[in-house]
């Protein structure tokens, strides 16, 4: 048997003995005993007095007691707080109506739907006014011009430009003023600028002004006002040297082959003397439009031209508009300050039919078919 082994005999005495007593732990000399704190007392605190012995008991609410209503409100509240949200609202509507009110007032005509006038073609010009006469002069029209003389600055005839044009800087001058052979150069033939040249001479001319432009679309317009010592001799210009029946006694440079314009209303040439042309087909590298006006001692040409093809609304207002600057029949009030070109009492018409050059920036004439109103104010 080995030496692992044990016998059945040292087992059993294994069993037998005692058990060891357990280990007793030693008591904790130095440790403190723990005192629970003690309440602090209520200095302050009131006492609370007991209840009598006779006080009666307070009865318990019945399980059948009925529910306390809440208190009504008053009719009046009702109607104050009705008139309150009514109020507020009426004072919202009035304004959001005001609102609207002023935003439609301050706007154009022509910015409001359905009052705009439709696009066809014409210039937006500025608000145009007739310059100033000296004191004490009076208007080319007056009883007692008898010479039909402009006695306003030259310069300031002149049709200003439309809004979106640039300016020709040929045509700017010497302070305004223009040479004859500016003038001279719109004519093709040698031949015809140097005879112009004499007649100008021989006719006594005293000043030309004049100006230039060009739109967006291309479209070229000269202005040239030439002034002479009476009504007579510029009238008698017109008609000798520039104007003939049916074409212009001398071609311009774009337009070697013209024709009569008839389509300005009878009322337009009142007052003045007016010959405009139309080139005729075919056209050359530019169509070209002229016209003639003779108003005083004043003969203005106006001269329009574009490449391919120029447009014949533009030019008729350019041609109405430059000839109320130069001529008026109110324009007999002698010493008259600067008055604004505007529309006067419209005339009955057939048809209401609006009038193609008239602009909405400066509703000058308005016409019909049958009817024309010229009632501009002028001085």
């Amino acid at each position: 048997m080995s030496e692992q082994q044990i016998s059945a005999p040292e087992t059993a005495s294994l069993a037998d003995a005692p058990e060891a007593p357990a280990p007793e732990a030693a008591p904790l000399a130095d440790a403190p005993e723990v005192l629970a704190p003690e309440a602090a007392p209520l200095a302050d605190a009131p006492e609370v007095p007991a209840l009598p012995a006779d006080a009666p008991e307070v009865p318990a609410l019945p399980a059948d007691a009925p529910e306390v209503p809440a208190p009504p409100v008053a009719k009046g509240r009702r109607r104050l707080r009705t008139v309150l949200r009514w109020s507020v609202a009426l004072v919202v509507l009035a304004a959001t109506g005001v609102s609207t009110a002023y935003g439609v007032t301050q706007m154009k005509r022509t910015d409001l739907p359905g009052l705009a006038t439709r696009p066809d073609g014409r210039w937006d010009y500025p608000q145009i006014v007739r310059p100033p006469l000296p004191a004490g002069r009076p208007g080319p029209a007056a009883d007692r011009n008898k010479a039909a003389i402009h006695y306003a600055d030259l310069r300031r005839l002149v049709l200003p430009a439309p809004k979106g044009a640039k300016i020709d800087p040929a045509l700017a001058g010497d302070h305004g003023w223009l040479k004859p052979e500016v003038f001279a150069a719109e004519y093709a033939d040698k031949d015809d600028r140097d005879a112009i040249k004499g007649v100008l001479v021989d006719r006594g001319l005293r000043h030309i002004a004049g100006r230039g432009w060009t739109m967006p679309d291309g479209t070229r317009t000269r202005i040239y006002l030439l002034q002479f010592e009476t009504g007579l001799i510029a009238n008698k210009v017109q008609t000798s040297d520039f104007s003939g029946f049916n074409q212009p006694t001398h071609a311009l440079r774009e337009a070697p082959r013209t024709t009569m314009d008839g389509s300005f209303p009878f009322a337009v040439r009142q007052g003045v003397l007016l010959n405009a042309y139309a080139e005729m087909k075919p056209y050359g590298a530019e169509q070209a439009w002229q016209a003639y006006i003779t108003s005083g001692d004043v003969l203005a040409l106006v001269v329009q031209s574009r490449k391919g093809d120029a447009k014949k609304i533009p030019f008729q207002q350019t041609v109405v508009l430059q000839k109320q600057l130069l001529d008026c029949d109110l324009a007999k009030r002698a010493g008259a300050g600067p008055r604004k070109l505007s529309s006067g009492p419209r005339m009955p018409t057939l048809a209401l039919k609006e009038h193609p050059w008239r602009s909405s920036s400066n509703p000058c004439w308005s016409w019909s078919v049958s009817a024309f109103s010229p009632s501009p104010v002028c001085p």
